[in-house]
């Protein structure tokens, strides 16, 4: 299995540059955001465009192959946020110290497995809050 030069467009293009999972910007960065598999192919995912996500480097290193991990709050075995199954804002809370709050048990265990909320990448989004920057441009269906 692979992934078309295509289909990498296509990702690009309808997640607006932006990492689908933490809604950070690939403007101004100095690496290109990677094309994710929603569900890993080890998992029996597949190179369909609706298995396909756009997640900067942060977010794809930390979810790695994971499909799912247990609620932080509930300790319930739950599934991964899906950005092409689901509308972002019914998942998270962006708050207005730039963290943000997993509203669902997806969100919850999302937000807990890619670190979303690390020092450095809070810092970050700070930063780009401030300037009007963040989130980065909302996508349709989301």
């Amino acid at each position: 299995m692979s992934i078309s030069s295509e289909q990498r467009r296509l990702v690009r293009e309808r997640a607006v540059n932006c990492c689908e999972y933490c809604l950070i910007s690939q403007t101004a960065r100095l690496a290109r955001f990677q094309v994710d598999h929603i569900i890993a192919t080890k998992h029996g995912g597949t190179d369909t465009n609706d298995n396909l996500c756009l997640a900067c480097y942060e977010c794809n290193i930390y979810k790695g192959s994971n499909v799912a991990a247990l609620d932080p709050l509930t300790g319930e075995a739950t599934k991964h946020y899906d950005p092409r199954q689901q509308k972002w804002e019914e998942h998270f809370d962006i708050n207005p110290d730039a963290t943000l709050t997993g509203l669902t048990s997806e969100g919850r265990a999302t937000v807990n497995v890619l670190r979303i909320n690390d020092k450095a990448r809070v810092k970050q989004r700070v930063g780009e809050l401030m300037s009007g920057d963040y989130p980065c441009q909302k996508i349709e269906g989301r």
